[in-house]
């Protein structure tokens, strides 16, 4: 079975996000409509932090599942195992959103299969109902349920994409790397490194960004320079710290780690080499 992260109870304590659009006045709209939603942009961008904070912000139980290519409906749905000598049916991750009203998130869509996805789609129109065939039961979903899925239109290939039938299904909402000013501030929220290190780390990776044919697949993420500052905080130097979280992390290649690390000097200062 596929592992899930399943957060049934929206946490005591606050989930921070920083908006940096309307993003927040359109997923509500779109929950208190019935509609289902996808999340677009670069890995490490606050995806998957928008999701977590707007099911505390809704009060609604939140279903993770990790897509992959060997993801399969029965593991969406459910299937039969065999138990202490008994065949028994266990409901999957899609099934249990479904009975709990809770916001079922497909993380990295487009890696699973077109025709393992397809599974939602009763689920995002008109018809709002998951069929189990293995049970030859229909599920009526409640009004709380919610499908939003996540990818990184960087990956999108003619093999990986989302099928037109399901996109068109959901509202789309697309992310980007934060501001400098709001990038600083999560930072300072995230680690409590001093202010000025923050500033110095966020232009540090969009000095990253802008590099035109570095050979890197990945650029500098939000989620790699709050590592750097959490290795910071842990009592390692800032420009070790940003080798092993940005430099290291984003490439095998010598030469551009080297490239990295000549880029890591010039903008990280003297004093917190």
């Amino acid at each position: 079975m596929t592992q899930v992260s399943i957060d049934l109870m929206p946490s005591t304590s606050p989930v921070s996000y920083f908006p940096t659009a309307d993003e927040i006045e359109i997923f509500s709209a779109a929950a208190q409509q019935k509609l289902a939603v996808m999340l677009k942009g670069p890995t490490g961008c606050g995806k998957t932090r928008f999701i977590e904070y707007m099911a505390q912000q809704l009060g609604r139980p939140l279903i993770t599942i990790p897509c992959h290519e060997d993801l399969t409906a029965a593991d969406l749905v459910g299937r039969y195992l065999l138990k202490g000598g008994e065949t028994v049916w266990e409901d999957g991750p899609m099934t249990r959103a479904v009975k709990l009203g809770a916001i079922c998130y497909l993380d990295e869509v487009v890696e699973a299969r077109s025709d393992t996805t397809v599974v939602i789609h009763p689920l995002t129109d008109h018809r709002r109902e998951l069929h189990i065939d293995r049970l030859n039961q229909t599920l009526n979903v409640p009004d709380d349920f919610m499908v939003v899925v996540s990818y990184n239109p960087g990956y999108q290939s003619v093999l990986k994409d989302l099928k037109e039938s399901t996109r068109q299904r959901m509202v789309g909402i697309d992310f980007d790397y934060p501001g400098a000013e709001v990038e600083t501030n999560i930072l300072v929220c995230e680690t409590g490194l001093n202010e000025s290190v923050c500033l110095d780390l966020v232009k540090l990776a969009g000095a990253i960004r802008r590099l035109d044919s570095s050979g890197l697949s990945e650029a500098a993420s939000t989620r790699t320079i709050v590592a750097t500052a959490r290795l910071i905080n842990g009592g390692v130097s800032p420009r070790r710290a940003a080798i092993a979280c940005i430099a290291s992390a984003l490439s095998d290649d010598l030469e551009i780690i080297a490239g990295l690390s000549e880029m890591i000097d010039n903008y990280l200062p003297e004093s917190l080499r």
